[in-house]
């Protein structure tokens, strides 16, 4: 694997890269590739990452660049080519989609390899401090237009690339209500649009609820330059009918920034995305912050234990899961990660054709119970138009961000490019 030999560091890091890794090694895939035979290998990994058109991942070869940012700055970096079958009919689409968390230096890194849609984990400007409880830490909520995003909004038009960037927001125009929103900047620096987290956990430490509100923007797809793009933020994928209202507003990849820990998800955390990929036709891209954060103030968890001081290790194995089943290998538990992977989103469209999910759902069936369950849970009256539908334009004509509401269903909302994600 590029940039990394999949063994802990040593020296000073090497206290911490115990904690998180496996065995000494960054990942399940690493272990395995260390300890199995080449053929037992290449078993295994079919197993566990499934075959993209019938053969494994293929590795792409980094820049020297890339490389060299990865070794300077110790972060992982990985880099598979999702492909599909030959087109004789329609011009081939492919899209590089990188999963990144670091920035100016990953960020840079990105740019060496030609980045075009770059991803950042969910709440990236801050400790994930939600946990605490202290109402302290919503001193870093900014505006949609605030300083990360003028900052990220120079690097998306330097280097041509859309940047999806996941910040705790302060909405100034709106008695400075706080929210968990993704603010996707086109690649040319202006902001296409955003999207608000839709569900908040309720479970263990993640106490977000203290922070800010659920969202209300439904479930936006926006139509940038490198391909439809989506974002399911954290705590979203462990909801079936979110992943699906994205991919009914055509999204063709869905973007999952998250903060989640071991003992808690990580069973789930390959599953979900992978499944969600399958059933909706489109590439998934899950992003997990890594590491463990430490806080000033310990705190309890309401369970009857002593207090403590982290929430948890943040296990990162962030990676990509195609529709045709197939998924790249986790990056590392304990390091920051690149994943790049090339994208053929004739894919897509060529799971929809052969397995024709779309046509054997009857959604006609799910509608009626659901419209029951919304007015039992809700009170909410079903009754209104069978939809709507808004378009918002942003200053160029290929950046649109698409919206479909419909009151039954919803519960609450190149040609030859790349397409990457952030870590």
């Amino acid at each position: 694997m590029e940039g990394s030999n999949g063994k802990r560091p040593q020296g000073e890091e090497e206290e911490e890269a115990t904690a998180g890794s496996i065995g000494g090694y960054e990942s399940l895939h690493r272990l395995l590739e260390s300890n199995l035979s080449p053929e037992l290998f290449k078993e295994a990994s079919r197993l566990l990452l499934g075959l993209n058109c019938g053969r494994a991942l293929e590795a792409i070869s980094l820049p020297e660049g890339t490389t060299s940012l990865a070794k300077a700055h110790s972060f992982d970096v990985q880099a598979f080519r999702f492909n599909a079958d030959k087109e004789f009919l329609r011009q081939p689409r492919v899209v590089r989609k990188a999963i990144m968390e670091k920035v100016k230096p990953m960020i840079e890194a990105a740019g060496e390899s030609g980045v075009n849609i770059l991803c950042l984990q969910e709440a990236w400007t801050m400790p994930f401090a939600f946990c605490t409880r202290e109402k302290r830490w919503c001193e870093f909520a900014e505006p949609v237009d605030g300083e990360s995003t003028q900052f990220l909004q120079q690097l998306a038009q330097k280097y041509n690339m859309v940047i999806v960037s996941p910040i705790l927001e302060r909405d100034v125009n709106h008695g400075e209500i706080v929210w968990n929103t993704a603010v996707v900047i086109g690649n040319h620096g202006n902001i296409i649009g955003i999207h608000r987290k839709n569900h908040i956990p309720r479970v263990g430490d993640f106490n977000e609820s203290t922070y800010y509100m659920e969202g209300n923007t439904g479930h936006p797809v926006f139509e940038t330059a490198y391909g439809k793009i989506a974002v399911n933020i954290c705590y979203g994928r462990h909801h079936p009918l979110n992943w699906l209202a994205f991919g009914l507003n055509g999204a063709e990849i869905v973007l999952n920034p998250s903060a989640t820990v071991g003992e808690l998800s990580e069973p789930m955390w390959p599953i979900e995305a992978r499944n969600a990929a399958i059933a909706n036709s489109y590439f998934v891209g899950s992003i997990n912050r890594v590491g463990t954060e430490v806080f000033p103030n310990p705190f309890t968890s309401g369970d009857g234990k002593p207090q403590h001081a982290d929430f948890g290790h943040f296990y990162g194995s962030s990676h990509f899961s195609a529709p045709d089943a197939s998924c790249t290998p986790s990056l590392s538990r304990y390091r920051n990660g690149l994943m790049i992977s090339d994208m053929d989103l004739n894919l897509c469209r060529q799971i929809k054709d052969k397995w024709g999910f779309r046509m054997t759902a009857r959604y006609d069936m799910k509608t009626a119970s659901m419209g029951s369950l919304t007015q039992l849970v809700e009170g909410s009256d079903t009754t209104g138009s069978s939809g709507r539908e808004e378009w918002y334009d942003s200053n160029r004509n290929e950046d649109k961000c698409r919206k479909r509401v419909n009151p039954s269903i919803v519960l609450s909302s190149k040609h030859m490019t790349i397409c990457y994600l952030l870590r």
